[in-house]
């Protein structure tokens, strides 16, 4: 494994120097969360999930996966392009007037590994368990796989899926929570305290673990691979995946200030010497 999480970090240090710089170069974004699951999204796209990069819309005999809290696109476009979705170049023309790459992924534009526009949280678990439900009926035996924001749970709609998950048996679904502890106005407990997440989604019916170290590479294929065993069984699954917001950038971690905020020149310069060039920069 240890070749594995080596190859998996030298990914990721190169999408965070994509995030960095695509929010850079627009002044506008959401450099935080994005850094802050950058580990995650390249463990899913890189080693967990079972897919063809020859996009379809139906995704029919392969593992689908959806980002609910759409604002943390950076991560997405950068793990997409370097898995070979799209033109890694393609990354400069972020946030531009006409782009495919809108600062919450749409559809309308046909950018490849996008399925659904999101960005309205809420949205995204209602999704996956209709996507779920399609595999079932198609006797599909891949999964699906939805990442959330835990300031998007504050969203009444998560709670309307979450019921229905567990009502209806959907089993071939795992739902992932970043819980950071914050949002783009302060610290999810000073905005709208949630108590305990994992009592919830329990309450709810669902099957919960927790990845406590969500940015180290071999705890989240460890606690990955747990969720996946847990599949098949009666019950939706939840990871409580535990993150730092702005990881691998030491001025942006510890704080919601980088939330939606992008750097100055300055700022980009000493996050990017803090994470060398790995892949190739766009």
């Amino acid at each position: 494994m240890s070749t594995t999480i080596e190859r998996l970090e030298i990914f990721t240090q190169q999408v965070r120097r994509d995030i960095l710089r695509m929010v850079h170069a627009v002044n506008s974004g959401h450099p935080g969360g994005s850094l802050g699951c950058a580990e995650f999204i390249t463990a899913l796209y890189q080693e967990i999930m079972e897919y063809s990069t020859e996009f379809t819309m139906d995704g029919k005999n392969e593992d689908l996966f959806f980002l609910s809290n759409g604002h943390i696109s950076p991560v997405f476009y950068s793990v997409l392009a370097h898995t070979g979705f799209f033109p890694v170049e393609e990354l400069a023309s972020f946030r531009k007037l006409n782009s495919r790459l809108q600062g919450h992924p749409t559809t309308h534009e046909g950018l490849e590994g996008i399925r659904i526009a999101s960005g309205s949280l809420g949205q995204g678990m209602s999704v996956g368990i209709g996507a779920a439900e399609a595999k079932k009926l198609n006797k599909d035996s891949h999964l699906v796989y939805t990442l959330h924001g835990d300031g998007e749970l504050q969203e009444g709609q998560i709670w309307e899926s979450a019921m229905y998950a567990s009502a209806k048996k959907i089993d071939n679904l795992i739902s992932t929570v970043d819980l950071n502890g914050k949002q783009i106005d302060g610290a999810t407990d000073d905005v709208l305290p949630m108590g305990s997440i994992r009592a919830k989604f329990e309450a709810f019916g669902w099957d919960v673990l927790d990845i406590k170290e969500g940015n180290s590479m071999k705890a989240i294929l460890e606690g990955m691979a747990d969720a996946k065993s847990r599949t098949g069984k009666g019950k939706p699954v939840c990871v409580l995946l535990h993150t730092e917001m702005g990881n691998g950038v030491d001025f942006m971690m510890h704080t919601h200030a980088w939330h939606g905020k992008a750097p100055n020149d300055e700022q980009l310069e000493s996050a990017l010497a803090q994470n060398p060039e790995t892949l190739g920069d766009y």
